[in-house]
């Protein structure tokens, strides 16, 4: 049913009294949606299908009735809750994202940025990726640290660049532009390092990916007996490290307004995810990872932080994450909550 009514939406059609009973019922999304809040998501829906359709061709998704699905359900009311957030502070509004590996935090930023700035604000998003450290202080990085395999764990970040330039967002100064770092993750034959940085003037809000954004240091007793892969005691050795370099990044966090945790109810899907995608790499003509290779990959970094120990704790924690949405193996999303 509520695929025929958006289907309906999308051709044009005007909402009636029985359609808007219906959404309104139905609305999944935990925002206390009203007859007029339903409204307004419905014009706003109609007047943006088409070219969100265009954008999500551009991330090779091309089933429009799942597009339609995930615009109403979480795409349009995340970025009407987040106008609605930073219409109530005097500042720009800093939404930290967390997801896994394959959980379409890229795809949510670039479509939930285009929603916002149809709204009347701007909007920037920045990853994780683009505090690393350079090239060659993450080779002397790794000299020193054997475990150190892969960029991506903690302490391969410029966290004190990453407060700066938050700080800088949050607070800016009318005549001076914000140097927002990038990197490149093609440069130094696939190292990566830093590219040209982007200057931006004005920001209203900023969204802040990564794969472990938000996630805090645990207890060291979660380590007596982990989940697979940290197996040796080599792994426990990395595990515990890795744990310990989280304290380094809560200044990082305390920047952070609102958390969104992107949940796989198994994130052990996030692996096939990957092969998915390596694998449309390799038919496109492309480069990519063997699926052995893939395997390896991953599990670096279930062994560095795992996210069946560090994500779960967040989905529970009421007074700082926003927003929870539990996404299946087919990268539908079962349940979108507050915690």
């Amino acid at each position: 049913m509520l695929q025929e009514v958006l289907q309906s939406c999308y051709l044009g059609n005007e909402i009636n009294q029985k359609d808007l009973d219906f959404l309104l019922v139905n609305d999944s999304f935990c925002f206390n949606s009203t007859r007029e809040s339903i409204y307004f998501r419905w014009n706003l829906f109609h007047s943006v299908c088409l070219d969100v359709i265009h954008l999500c061709k551009g991330f090779n998704i091309f089933d429009t009735d799942k597009i339609l699905l995930n615009l109403w359900e979480l795409w349009l009311p995340f970025a009407i809750d987040l106008t609605d957030a930073k219409s109530s502070l005097n500042r720009p509004l800093v939404q930290g994202i967390l997801g896994v590996q394959g959980t379409g935090k890229t795809t949510l930023c670039r479509i939930v940025s285009f929603l916002v700035g149809y709204l009347g604000y701007s909007c920037i998003s920045i990853s994780i990726d683009d505090l690393y450290l350079t090239y060659d202080e993450r080779v002397k990085l790794q000299q020193n640290n054997p475990f150190l395999i892969w960029r991506g764990p903690p302490s391969t970040h410029d966290v004190a660049l990453g407060v700066k330039v938050l700080d800088e967002l949050r607070n800016p100064h009318p005549s001076t532009p914000v140097s927002i770092p990038r990197f490149d993750k093609s440069a130094k034959k696939g190292m990566g390092d830093r590219t040209v940085p982007e200057l931006v003037d004005k920001v209203d809000i900023v969204l802040f990916e990564g794969w472990f954004v938000g996630v805090k240091p645990l207890p060291e007793s979660v380590f007596d007996n982990p989940p697979r892969p940290i197996i040796t005691d080599e792994d426990k050795i990395f595990a515990k490290e890795m744990n310990h370099l989280l304290q380094n990044y809560l200044p990082l966090w305390e920047r952070i307004d609102r958390l969104m945790v992107l949940y796989p109810l198994d994130y052990r899907i996030s692996k096939e995810w990957r092969k998915e995608a390596e694998r449309k790499r390799i038919q496109a003509g492309n480069s990519g990872m063997t699926d052995e290779e893939i395997d390896s990959f991953v599990e670096y970094f279930w062994r560095s932080l795992h996210p069946k120990l560090f994500i779960p704790p967040l989905t529970k924690e009421k007074d700082w994450v926003n927003l929870v949405v539990e996404i299946n193996n087919d990268r539908s999303y079962t349940k979108i909550y507050r915690p």
